[in-house]
């Protein structure tokens, strides 16, 4: 069995695919698994990506189904839930494999946003301290959970926004979070995309919604539209 397990979920990801991967191949070396699980790309995301894997499998399109789908064919103790734009750095990997001896276990690491701008730091703070106090983490700050533990929570929701909020709310019933402060880097380019202070507020208020008991896939047809 393969230690770790890292699983993607793609969707016309050509622009950020290989970078990601190439973060990923020394844990390849040493004989870790990366899977990737697209959901039915029109680019060519799963092209660049097939030499840089172990596994890549297509999906039905939803990142949750995407991820369990990965995590039914991983064969790792631990696994890690990356997005294609995210990075792993030498200080991430060196860390992920130290949390992966451990026998139960579940966290994420601290996120560091790739754009220059001096707000994106303050977004970083809160994000990372938000996350250390409530123990809900994000996609965006590379999930890890042990095998065993995922599958006693059945997993990601099978739902279209908000899948990473469940799961952590779940696992946090059993066992309170590694927060690692080592951090991963994440694209900027949603914020970069629709303006900083828009995407904040846009996050905060769905998140809030969903809290009062907001449908995820209404909140995910707004998100999209």
């Amino acid at each position: 069995m393969k230690f770790v397990s890292v699983i993607i979920p793609t969707l016309n990801e050509a622009g950020s695919i290989q970078q990601c991967l190439l973060t990923l191949q020394s844990l390849r070396e040493q004989g870790h698994e990366v899977i990737l699980v697209d959901g039915g790309s029109h680019d060519s995301t799963c092209v660049l990506a097939a030499p840089l894997v172990d596994k890549l499998m297509t999906g039905k399109k939803g990142r949750a189904h995407q991820l369990n789908y990965g995590a039914q064919q991983a064969g790792g103790h631990l696994l890690l839930f990356l997005h294609a734009d995210t990075l792993l750095n030498e200080a991430v990997r060196t860390e992920l494999l130290e949390i992966a001896s451990h026998e139960s276990v579940w966290g994420r690491f601290d996120v560091q946003l790739s754009g220059d701008h001096y707000l994106y730091r303050g977004i970083e703070f809160c994000m990372n301290t938000r996350s250390r106090i409530t123990g809900i983490a994000t996609g965006d700050q590379a999930i890890f959970c042990n095998k065993k533990l995922f599958e006693e929570v059945g997993g990601f929701p099978e739902i279209e926004l908000m899948e990473d909020i469940t799961l952590s709310a779940n696992l946090k019933k059993i066992k309170w979070p590694i927060c690692s402060r080592e951090k991963v880097i994440t694209s900027s380019r949603r914020w970069d995309r629709e303006g900083i202070v828009k995407t904040v507020l846009k996050m905060l208020l769905y998140r809030l919604r969903y809290a009062l008991g907001a449908k995820p896939e209404k909140l995910a047809r707004e998100y999209d539209g």
